[in-house]
């Protein structure tokens, strides 16, 4: 079988796999798990054949032309570089942990069939984002995913949380696509093709006269897609649907789409100085203030949420220093170690029974009713915050390493205000990282109080996926700079000695300030807010304890300053700030303000005079022809004189009238 063929596979059969879960989701619901998880299976190995055969050398391209559609035509097209190999095996493993970690996480959940279907379509669609040469499909592939997160991220519909998070992460990304079609439609009729092998050539050959322009309005779409600032608001409400969903969302779709959007036009972006800046810049504000609103999140997957931010915020610095290499480096790495944050989070939460690290902070002994995800998330966290020899250390330092390139001007592909902006944002954001992991960590395993909890053993799909996630968390880094360059351009993935030492460095200060930190508010906190509830939350399965934890967490989603953990060591860091990062810096408000009350306002408006103007007028119109028609219904008497009498009558005063008229004339 040909290279093309199993590609064309890869996204079909997930594709195949959702529509027969729906078809037989309720007829037959014993084949419901079996169709989760073996098409995405089969994908994974078809997938790694694929990047085996590729073996980064020259890309694979295939087209036939859909339809013909007049001077630029839309085609169905593969292009697979090193990039597309690696990135789609990491969609495939990823999708594949999240199938088999939901057949037991959601096993008691009587909308699992379609859960599992809606997970099986947005694996397919962004497989069909990242083997895609025509932007057109690559569009589509884009779309369905937005309406496979929104479906997904309200999966606990009954809770007005899980709404609202679904509809805000649907408008959101809405708003960021309308710029984003109209710059695909600009670069395509600049490039006269949607083929993404062309539209490069035209770059090469200086065929696209607005670069600036096009690049800031495809900007706006992965803005909203890949959560970044001013867009990324809706990632941390997402939170709200079931964890394995946010394993998903943030390790291999949807906020991983745009990153590698702007990996596969590069070239289009360096093009524009400005806009190279502009990323940078988004990128720096990304990185930092989502690190410090993590420092400050009380909900553990909202931590993790900010984490993602901030890590997306480093691959698109790497790509605003024009290097592609580190920013997919990242992404894969980020990749493995945030799937297994998640869903390790997910088994904390079921053993806690609450999402809030203040309550986990209560419990005395918790990393003893977890231990598998204790020592995977340990592992995860470590890597998370950079420090050698996991694989964020080797990824993040990559990052850094080609803003000192850019710096130091060993490569002039970027401004070198970027590879400052980078730099600088990076090594502030690579020390507060160590300091929101360290303080998770401590929280969510260092707890000290009433016992915790014991909801009994987790199920053996749940704590098997997490030790395979562990294995690339651990290794890949190494595995990656010293096996895998050809996939990324021969570029050499290996950390410089300069970054790596400040970096380690910023990291581990980061760490240790934290646990001191740490250390001395514990030995000062006299008192501890009771346990009470949170510990009695009822033995079920996972799915069902995490909806009420998202249903009765204030600290999340209502009240901040709920129930304050003394040794938290986020507030004396962060001092006067915490409030406001707690808030996300409240940008939410701001947009409240600026956007949402003016349109419901608006709305309100065109309401009104919809109800008082336009009914008006149409009962009006109405009204009119009721009246004569009950005026010649009063005149149906049924009554023959009566008849006989109005057409003498009428035939009197036409003759009157026409004496009338004749002596008039």
């Amino acid at each position: 079988m040909t290279t093309t063929t199993l590609a064309v596979l890869v996204p079909l059969l997930p594709f195949l796999g959702a529509l027969a879960g729906l078809l037989l989701g309720r007829t037959a619901p014993g084949f419901v798990r079996p169709l989760a998880v073996l098409p995405t299976l089969a994908s994974l190995a078809l997938a790694a054949t694929v990047a085996w055969r590729q073996g980064g050398g020259q890309a694979v391209d295939a087209a036939t032309e859909l339809t013909p559609t007049g001077s630029v035509p839309i085609e169905l097209a593969l292009h697979i570089d090193g990039f597309a190999a690696l990135t789609a095996v990491l969609v495939t493993v990823v999708a594949g942990c999240v199938q088999i970690y939901s057949t037991g996480y959601l096993r008691d959940d009587p909308r699992y069939p379609s859960y599992a279907a809606l997970v099986s379509l947005f694996t397919s669609a962004m497989l069909l984002v990242v083997y895609s040469g025509d932007l057109m499909v690559l569009l589509v592939g884009w779309e369905v995913m937005g309406i496979c997160s929104y479906f997904l991220v309200g999966h606990y519909w009954e809770t007005p949380e899980a709404r609202a998070a679904s509809l805000k992460a649907f408008l959101v990304t809405k708003l960021g696509d309308i710029p984003f079609l109209i710059g695909l439609f600009a670069v395509a009729t600049e490039a006269g093709s949607f083929r993404i092998t062309r539209v490069l050539g035209a770059v090469a050959d200086g065929g696209i006269e607005h670069p600036t322009l096009i690049a800031l309005l495809l900007l706006a779409g992965v803005a909203g897609k890949s959560a970044q600032f001013p867009l990324h608001t809706w990632l941390p409400d997402a939170m709200a649907g079931p964890t394995p969903v946010s394993a998903l969302i943030h390790a291999a779709t949807m906020v991983a789409a745009g990153v590698y959007f702007i990996a596969r036009l590069l070239p289009l972006f360096e093009a524009s100085q400005a806009a190279m800046t502009v990323l940078a810049v988004m990128a720096a504000v990304t990185m930092a203030g989502s690190a410090l609103a993590a420092l400050a999140q009380d909900d553990i997957k909202r931590v993790l949420a900010y984490s993602t931010i901030g890590q997306l915020g480093y691959m698109t610095g790497a790509l605003a220093v024009a290097d592609r290499g580190a920013a997919v480096f990242h992404l894969l790495s980020h990749g493995a170690f945030k799937a297994l944050l998640f869903l390790a989070a997910g088994v904390i939460i079921h053993a806690a029974g609450t999402n809030s690290l203040a309550a986990m902070s209560r419990m005395g002994h918790l990393r003893d009713r977890v231990p598998d995800a204790y020592w995977t998330m340990t592992v995860a966290l470590l890597a998370l915050a950079a420090i050698p020899p996991f694989s964020g250390f080797f990824s993040k330092e990559a990052v850094l390493g080609a803003a000192e390139h850019v710096v130091t001007g060993h490569t002039e592909h970027a401004p070198a205000a970027a590879g400052w902006i980078v730099l600088l944002a990076g090594l502030v954001t690579a020390l507060l990282t160590a300091a929101y992991a360290m303080r998770l960590w401590l929280l969510a395993f260092r707890g000290y109080g009433t016992e915790a909890p014991d909801h009994g053993r987790q199920p053996l799909t749940m704590t098997t996926v997490l030790w395979v996630l562990a294995v690339p968390s651990l290794a890949l880094g190494g595995f990656a700079f010293r096996v895998l360059p050809d996939w990324f351009d021969g570029h050499d993935l290996a950390p410089t000695l300069t970054t790596s030492v400040l970096g380690t460095g910023v990291a581990l200060g980061g760490g240790i300030i934290t646990y001191a930190t740490w250390r001395h508010t514990t030995a000062h906190a006299a008192a501890r807010v009771p346990l009470g509830a949170v510990a009695a939350h009822p033995e079920g399965d996972a799915g069902r304890v995490e909806a009420e934890a998202i249903a009765t967490h204030e600290p999340a989603y209502g009240d901040i300053a709920y129930a304050p953990d003394p040794s938290d060591p986020g507030r004396l860091l962060l001092g006067p700030l915490h409030r406001h990062a707690a808030a996300g810096f409240h940008l939410d408000a701001v947009y409240t303000t600026l956007f949402v009350r003016p349109v419901r306002a608006g709305a309100s408006l065109v309401r009104f005079l919809d109800r008082e103007v336009v009914e008006t007028y149409v009962r009006g119109a109405g009204t009119l022809p009721r009246w004569l028609g009950a005026a010649v219904r009063r005149a149906q008497t049924g009554n023959l004189q009566t008849y006989v009498s109005a057409l003498l009558a009428g035939t009197v005063v036409l003759a009157v009238a026409a004496v009338l008229v004749a002596t008039g004339a």
